[in-house]
């Protein structure tokens, strides 16, 4: 049955005992004809950041039609699905936005000034729908706390709350927790009456002229109508202009006083945000196994996410070249080879492309309580952003250096210093829940990466080449030297954990 009909279907702790290394015993450096394509892997990412999987938002058809995508070339390369099925399916939250425009004025009769959608503001991945035409008022931080409150001094009944993002550094993280999502800022700007949030971005993460999406906006209940808008910094200062301070004056003025500066402005906004939310969408983990000889009943996990942040009204697209595309062209790279080598794995490679990773990781967790056996998991390798960097972090060293001394090895005999080699790290991301249940886990990641993090510039064209394809090598490697069964890392006890 292909990966289609079967959508629609679908639709109606830890330390391991030291490793002993095969490769440097037993195995050559690859042959010329089995080394990491530069082609095959720029395909994979060129195709999966296109237009025609629409950002890849988990519970979309752009994000099936990826699913697809991947189940054909895994195909390719002799990977079954997992027990006869392609899918682990689950259900979450999705919201397609269709339109959102912002206006401003200062009297009625002015001509309004717009802004553009995905050129100076998004939208937040879960934002309500809805009209508003109304006065705005700056509250900080958008902090409701007795200690601190910066609602306290303004009218807001019926007005759009400006913010910033983020929370001050000079408050206790007791007070500032309950302020570090979208929708933990919209329902405290609801409680003083505002009928919709304008927020700036602060982050450092991204260029201050480049919007930044995102999926995650903080736990339910889902706001309907409540519209929840992010500038870029420069469209900040833009609305800030003329009035009482402009954005750093308001910055530097909090960060200074270590008091709320929260002040009406002169203008209006107007805007509008029309959405599409399913609050249980399905969507699914794409599981495939690679079978090993006569080691087949142990597996190593490899790992990667899929699903993107989407696209907003019909030009903002978010195409996520380095973010996933790359380590999911990494995964299918590994698998091209696998079946390539001289010499075949013993133990069973299991292939898992997640969904909702941009939804606190919820595909990982998903894939660990329902994998069943967990105790025959040797290892997870997770393969995330490595298509741009200067060297390849792999995390992990803290709970698991026998694993990680596998990669190190790996490195030093066919990666030529590929690897960067620093702090003790841990394998956060997807390999939480692996780690969680005993399983030793690895990220390879990049180390000073992925600068175009969600923002409409990560695309194929800004892929270092060299480095993806360096960053191939020793990944395949390393998950290569773990199906020959010499590194045993599970302990005993680690393998009768139960993931709750």
């Amino acid at each position: 049955m292909n990966a289609k009909k079967t959508w629609a279907l679908a639709a109606c702790l830890m330390l391991g005992t030291a490793s002993m290394l095969f490769a440097q015993t037993n195995r050559k450096a690859l042959d010329e004809d089995q080394q990491p394509s530069l082609t095959h892997l720029m395909n994979v990412v060129h195709d999966l950041s296109s237009s025609t999987y629409s950002g890849r938002l988990a519970g979309t058809e752009g994000f099936n039609d990826a699913a697809v995508y991947v189940i054909e070339e895994l195909e390719k390369y002799g990977v079954q699905p997992y027990h006869g099925d392609w899918y682990q399916l689950f259900e979450l939250e999705c919201n397609q936005i269709e339109t959102a425009t912002l206006r401003t004025y200062v009297n009625a009769n002015d001509t309004r000034v717009p802004y553009i959608l995905g050129r100076d503001f998004v939208c937040a991945g879960m934002t309500g729908r809805g009209y508003s035409d109304a006065p705005v008022v700056f509250c900080g931080y958008g902090i409701d706390d007795a200690s601190y409150n910066e609602y306290a001094h303004v009218d807001a009944q019926g007005k759009i709350a400006i913010i910033l993002s983020g929370v001050p550094n000079f408050l206790p993280s007791n007070v500032t927790q309950h302020y570090r999502t979208m929708r933990q800022k919209a329902r405290a700007a609801q409680r003083h009456g505002c009928c919709a949030m304008v927020v700036v971005n602060m982050a450092n993460s991204c260029s201050a002229t480049e919007v930044q999406g995102n999926v995650w906006s903080g736990d339910l209940p889902h706001m309907a109508s409540f519209p929840m808008l992010q500038t870029t910094r420069a469209c900040g200062e833009q609305l800030f202009g003329g009035e009482r301070m402009s954005l750093q004056e308001a910055i530097d003025s909090i960060g200074n006083s270590h008091k709320p500066q929260s002040f009406h402005f002169r203008k209006h906004f107007e805007l509008e945000v029309n959405t599409t939310y399913h609050p249980s969408e399905l969507t699914g983990n794409v599981v495939g196994i690679y079978p090993g000889t006569d080691l087949r009943n142990e597996y190593i996990v490899v790992g990667a996410k899929l699903d993107h942040v989407g696209m907003q009204g019909k030009t903002c697209l978010f195409p996520g070249a380095d973010d996933n595309a790359s380590g999911v062209a990494v995964l299918m790279e590994t698998a091209r080879m696998l079946q390539n080598a001289d010499v075949q794995p013993r133990r069973s490679v299991v292939f898992v492309l997640f969904s909702g990773g941009e939804q606190q990781r919820l595909g990982s967790q998903i894939f660990v309580s329902g994998f069943r056996p967990l105790k025959r998991v040797e290892a997870f390798v997770n393969a995330e952003c490595l298509g741009t960097g200067d060297s390849v972090a792999v995390l992990g060293n803290t709970y698991f250096p026998s694993l990680w001394e596998v990669a190190r090895n790996m490195d030093s005999a066919f990666c030529a210093g590929t690897m960067a080699v620093g702090t003790k790290t841990q394998a956060a991301g997807d390999a939480a829940a692996f780690s969680m249940v005993g399983i030793p886990s690895l990220v390879f990641t990049n180390y000073n990466g992925n600068r175009r993090a969600h923002v409409p510039s990560d695309i194929a064209e800004n892929i270092d080449r060299q480095y993806l394809l360096k960053a191939t090598k020793l990944f395949y490697e390393t998950v290569y030297e773990l199906t020959f069964g010499d590194y045993q890392g599970r302990s005993s006890r680690s393998k009768n954990v139960r993931f709750e």
